[in-house]
């Protein structure tokens, strides 16, 4: 059995103080000029943003999260104890899953370790999302943009089949400076109220399409100039042709599943043919809960994306239908799940059996509902809330520092996944 530390020291992490922008980790945009200031209730607030996912975020955390304690099957105990349990589970395990996966680049980095020693299968919580957004990249590759590139050069933004602020309220505000001159047009979706509060250049086209039919016959048009019986995309073709530069914004999880890799496959191929002759670039908004973090490091640290197997001694296997979570629980494969969701009180996959061992990193406010099998709960820092740390940005150029808004004195996920890997390492 592995031992640990009767006595953790957890080094406090850096904390905002005064008026210090304050980095927000609740979605990608990561937007740096927050400041937030103390509720009466000793409550956290950001009064001068309005931002209705920063707000339910920041509701879920309160004074009572420096007094929640690991507890072992319901029970409470304390930090050693929790991570010897944790340690006995992930030793008589054969084939465990690493999921949820809500960490940063830190806690990314630490888990791959473990997960080598545990020979481990490490799946995100978004990792439907992700999977078709990297089987496209690798099958077709990918012309990129950034935020600050749409900002400052896009007069054209085509926004595909979905409504950006509904998940990331403050994307137009991101891009586009108000009063500006660009042009937002919507593709297969309506438009965006939230745009129109920054440009009033917004139309709306094919509301009502196929996102397949109308990614067919605009790819048939822009690629090989073939007539098509739709003149709404034949028009927006012409307008491209005649921009600076033209910004193409998606969302992966709003294509259609299960097969939203051949959409984003045939805006890239579209993108590409735009590419000819004029400058256009597409932007993905994806990357929710550290997503893009932990893939990135996963990729630099194996050479493969997350659904991959990692273990000491023997090759890596990446399979991205195969250690699909979902998957692999409904085919009952692994025999223990560590799930890791620092950002959101998540809870453990519908899919799970009631009987596998279960080692819970969450969020100070989760709450577990009684299990048949082993379940070692451990609230742990959200970065950004708690300590400090580094997130990937939602156009992967910028990996920003994020300090911490407190000090509950609870652990990070790279400090407790960083003993489990010491105490499995050869003595």
């Amino acid at each position: 059995m592995p031992t640990f530390p009767t006595k953790t020291t957890i080094e406090s992490p850096a904390r905002t103080t005064g008026p210090t922008h304050w980095t927000c980790p609740f979605c990608p945009l990561l937007c740096d000029d927050i400041t937030l200031a103390p509720t009466g209730d000793q409550r956290l607030a950001a009064p001068h943003i309005a931002c209705p996912r920063l707000a339910d975020s920041l509701a879920r955390f309160g004074p009572q999260d420096a007094s929640q304690k690991p507890t072992i099957d319901g029970q409470g105990t304390d930090l050693a104890s929790a991570l010897s349990q944790a340690g006995e589970i992930l030793s008589n395990a054969r084939r465990p899953l690493f999921g949820g996966l809500a960490t940063d680049v830190a806690g990314a980095r630490a888990l791959y370790e473990l997960a080598a020693h545990c020979g481990a299968i490490l799946d995100h919580l978004h990792g439907d999302t992700l999977a078709d957004s990297n089987r496209a990249l690798q099958d077709r590759g990918a012309f990129f943009t950034t935020l600050s590139e749409v900002r400052s050069r896009a007069d054209l933004v085509i926004v595909f089949a979905c409504a950006p602020s509904r998940r990331y309220p403050r994307f137009y505000e991101r891009v586009i400076d108000e009063g500006s001159a660009t042009s937002i047009v919507f593709v297969g979706c309506d438009i965006d109220p939230a745009a129109s509060a920054r440009t009033r250049r917004t139309e709306s086209i094919l509301q009502t399409n196929d996102p397949f039919d109308t990614l067919a016959l605009w790819s048939a048009h822009v690629e090989g100039g073939r007539p098509i019986p739709a003149p709404e995309l034949a028009a927006l073709t012409a307008r491209i042709d005649a921009a600076k530069y033209t910004a193409f914004i998606y969302e992966p999880s709003s294509l259609p599943a299960p097969h939203a890799a051949l959409a984003i496959e045939a805006l890239q191929r579209i993108v590409k043919a735009i590419n000819r002759t004029v400058r256009a670039g597409a932007l993905a908004l994806t990357g929710d809960d550290g997503a893009l973090s932990v893939n990135q490091a996963t990729t630099w640290l194996s050479g493969f994306p997350l659904r991959t197997r990692i273990a000491y001694g023997l090759p890596l296997d990446h399979d991205s239908y195969r250690y699909r979570t979902e998957t692999l629980l409904n085919r009952g494969e692994p025999d223990a799940l560590l799930w890791v969701s620092s950002f959101a009180p998540e809870p453990l996959p519908a899919a799970l059996d009631d009987t596998v061992p279960a080692i819970i990193l969450g969020h100070p406010s989760t709450t577990l509902p009684a299990r048949a099998g082993p379940t070692v709960f451990i609230p742990v820092a959200t970065p950004g809330i708690d300590s400090g740390g580094h997130l990937f940005r939602v156009d992967t150029s910028v990996v920003a520092p994020l300090a911490a808004a407190r000090d509950a004195g609870l652990p990070s996920v790279a400090t407790i996944a960083a003993q489990l890997a010491q105490a499995r390492r050869p003595q």
